[in-house]
């Protein structure tokens, strides 16, 4: 880690708590800034503020008084998931403070190189990936990001001889102004949290933020299946690698069922350790940025072939009675679930869907629903599924939750088919989020077996 001294006795305000802000104020501690962390939960509830105070670092918990801001502070770090519209945030920006989120600060300490991957959907299965067959190509590769691993914690470990592999969400890239990558990678661009940002335009534009300090000497991994993608790419300085399914290109591609690069062929799509079309796009987007460092071909294909997914993405759970159970509860949006559907044949899927009701219908979910065996239908969002299951001509029942959920489609399912959790919803409907809600899932399947 570089000891920069940019921070040193300069008054800095961490907005919000988790493990980001918690590792920020760490890290500013450990620079020498005067930190203040001020977060909304009451200081008796928060074990992480009372450990940060035991450590010497102010705390103000319980509420975010506006007028905190009059003590000058240099800079404020927010949490990603706090919206620009905040007060706090507002009143910042109109006295001019800079407002970040905590990546920027791991970018400007960092001794090893980023390889930053963003997009709408895939970024946490093509992040793992990518970390996978780097360190299976010999090379020295760190989770960090969105992720699960605040970028700011892991920089602090990590020497010249690593690479940071770092998921990048648009909350965070909005926080960012120097931050490089030498490798990006954008997997795709769908509309995705336009209550945070208002429009598809401004969430393209914060996930373009990704390339903005990019140069030719840099490489920006882009999905050429999507015209936006297409586009996008007369708009970077960096250096374009582009990959597709569709077609030849000068990157990485699927031909008659094998993947290549730039003409050398890699391994067969069938070799993948994990099934539907979009793993193979994540694989493409994988193969791009390991041939740009250096990797080997065989490290690549054994890294890929023993790839077993990640958690609550199409992650394989157990099979019960010769009935095999998925958990895909990260798809939060219908994308997700069609590209989740492409990996199985429909005949044997039970699919349980729904949840939190945004006020979209599901027609664009018709025809990848179309010839499924069942449908277990559940959260607000239920009558709209119902809609699609209606149009698509597949039967479905109805569930209280994601366990009675499970058990229900077991039931219904028999040797050979398959059971998938894949909502194309949120999950605030019922769960604080999506892995609490594949967490019951997975419970399920378990109390199914015992």
């Amino acid at each position: 880690m570089k000891m920069i001294e940019d921070f040193k006795n300069k008054k800095v305000l961490v907005l919000g708590l988790a493990k980001s802000g918690e590792a920020a104020a760490r890290l500013l501690d450990r620079l020498g800034a005067i930190v203040t962390v001020n977060d909304g939960k009451p200081f008796e509830d928060n074990p992480m503020a009372q450990t940060l105070l035991e450590d010497g670092i102010r705390v103000i918990c319980g509420s975010h008084p506006l007028e905190l801001l009059d003590e000058e502070f240099a800079l404020l770090v927010k949490n990603p998931g706090i919206r620009y519209d905040n007060p706090m945030v507002v009143k910042a920006l109109d006295k001019g403070i800079p407002v970040w989120t905590e990546v920027e600060l791991a970018y400007l300490v960092s001794e090893a190189p980023i390889v930053g991957i963003t997009g709408s959907n895939g970024k946490t299965t093509t992040t793992t990936m990518i970390a996978e067959v780097l360190n299976a190509g010999g090379q020295s590769a760190k989770l960090c990001g969105n992720i699960g691993y605040p970028a700011s914690e892991v920089v602090q470990e990590a020497r010249d001889t690593d690479c940071l592999v770092m998921e990048l969400s648009s909350f965070q890239l909005m926080g960012t102004e120097s931050f490089l990558p030498k490798i990006a990678v954008i997997t795709n661009l769908i509309a995705s949290h336009l209550d945070y940002h208002g429009s598809f335009d401004q969430y393209v534009a914060a996930k373009w933020m990704i390339q903005r300090q990019m140069t030719e000497e840099d490489t920006l991994v882009l999905n050429f299946n999507q015209e936006e993608a297409r586009a996008l790419a007369h708009e970077t300085k960096a250096t374009v690698l582009p990959f597709s399914t569709q077609e030849v290109v000068e990157g990485a591609y699927l031909l008659d069922g094998k993947l290549y690069f730039k003409g050398e062929w890699i391994m067969d799509a069938d070799q993948i350790g994990v099934p539907g079309s979009h793993n193979i796009e994540n694989a493409l987007a994988t193969i791009a940025v390991a041939k740009s460092l250096g990797v080997d071909n065989q490290a690549i294909r054994d890294s890929l072939a023993a790839f077993g997914g990640v958690k609550h993405r199409l992650q394989f759970v157990d099979e019960i009675a010769g009935v095999s159970f998925y958990n895909d509860s990260k798809s939060t949006n219908i994308l997700a679930t069609q590209m989740a559907l492409s990996g199985f044949d429909n005949a044997q899927v039970i699919l349980i869907a729904g949840g939190l009701d945004r006020g979209n219908e599901f027609d664009d979910l018709v025809p990848d629903i179309r010839g499924l065996k069942h449908m277990v239908v559940l959260g607000q969002s239920a009558e709209r599924v119902k809609r699609a299951a209606d149009k698509a001509g597949v039967a479905y029942t109805d569930a209280n939750d994601v366990a009675d959920a499970t058990r229900k489609a077991f039931a219904l399912a028999s040797q050979g088919d398959t059971v998938l959790l894949s909502p194309a919803n949120a999950s605030w409907d019922m769960y604080d989020n999506f892995e609490v809600r594949g967490e019951v899932f997975l419970k399920a399947v378990e109390e199914l077996k015992g």
